[in-house]
């Protein structure tokens, strides 16, 4: 069984992900981290270079390729853009999504234009959280409300809580 994170860039699944899996004696993998070095370079570069289509293929792809167990994994915001990815990485885990308002993301994201965040020409942060946010919640089989009040040990305490319910569960901070 693994568990994989889904949430907005800046969410914390990455923060959260290492936290939770040492806490629940799990490997980790951040698929960004994975991605960029199968790209081999920052993902920025890639987008920079080969634009957001190609970035999505690549990403999916890393997905696809991953094979693991009691692994958490802190998945590339966009991952929810593919169903094959999403199909796959559901298999046998349990996906939470990290809910993290679009106020507190605006403050975390200071460097939206370089961290590598597949975002269209033009689009904007807003838009983005908006496109995506309900396929975080059509996909997450929890849903952990992560604001600014909830800090990465706290959500970690929250998520082990909710692991040992059932599917569907909400918490609210």
């Amino acid at each position: 069984m693994n568990i994989v994170l889904i949430g907005m860039p800046g969410a914390g699944k990455s923060t959260v992900g290492v936290l939770l899996a040492k806490t629940l004696g799990y490997d980790f993998i951040d698929t960004d981290i994975v991605l960029s070095r199968r790209l081999g370079r920052t993902l920025q570069a890639y987008l920079d270079d080969k634009g957001t289509d190609a970035f999505l293929k690549a990403e999916e792809a890393t997905a696809l390729a991953l094979k693991c167990n009691e692994t958490v994994i802190a998945t590339g915001g966009s991952m929810v853009l593919s169903e094959r990815a999403m199909a796959h990485l559901k298999r046998g885990s349990t996906t939470v999504f990290l809910d993290v308002p679009l106020t507190e993301l605006e403050k975390r994201l200071k460097n939206i234009k370089t961290r590598g965040i597949a975002l269209r020409p033009g689009q904007t942060l807003a838009a983005l959280f908006d496109e995506r946010l309900p396929l975080y919640k059509k996909y997450a089989d929890l849903i952990l409300e992560a604001g600014r009040a909830l800090s990465p040990e706290d959500a970690v305490t929250r998520l082990t809580d909710m692991l040992g319910k059932r599917p569907g569960a909400h918490i609210h901070e």
